[in-house]
């Protein structure tokens, strides 16, 4: 794997990336961004958790589909789709419906309950991209999103070269 040589600008930059991420991920808003977009609110007392309205991203746009199929949307093994499709069932987010060509076929798909919980926490979600935008000068909103889809490309190529095995 070609890498940047790791002399000082480079290793300060990398440094910088690394404890933004980290903040992003963990830091003392993080608590907060996630209840703000995926706690109870006043119409619904449902939280969910991110992984859940991971899959109703999914599920919200079709009529129902397949669990290989939402693993492979999710970027994770079927057991781990199966674990948290049960968590759907559960909290009457998703339901099983059989296969109209073939019964045997199990397929997911949104419940009416789980359409109004998307709809909420996808406007949450909305307003707080929309709120973090605003803080941007308009020129350098294409630059983050085109910076930011490039950084997931990148990662995942970085981590496929460094474990095939895990990108399969």
């Amino acid at each position: 794997m070609n890498q940047l040589p790791a002399n000082e600008e480079n290793l300060e930059m990398a440094g910088r990336i690394g404890r933004a991420w980290r903040e992003i991920r963990r830091g003392a808003a993080a608590g907060a961004l996630r209840e703000t977009i995926y706690g109870p609110c006043a119409t619904h007392d449902v939280a969910i958790e991110p992984g859940q309205m991971d899959a109703l991203d999914l599920l919200v746009t079709v009529e129902s589909c397949r669990m290989s199929d939402l693993a492979d949307y999710l970027r994770i093994d079927p057991s781990t789709a199966t674990r948290a499709v049960q968590r759907l069932i559960k909290d009457n987010l998703a339901s099983k419906v059989h296969h109209e060509g073939d019964g045997r076929v199990v397929e997911i798909a949104a419940t009416e309950r789980g359409r109004q919980v998307h709809a909420i926490v996808a406007e949450r979600r909305r307003a707080i991209v929309l709120g973090i935008m605003e803080r941007f000068p308009h020129s350098e909103r294409t630059q983050l999103a085109d910076f930011l889809e490039r950084f997931v490309v990148a990662t995942d190529t970085v981590i496929s070269i460094a474990n095939p095995a895990r990108m399969q």
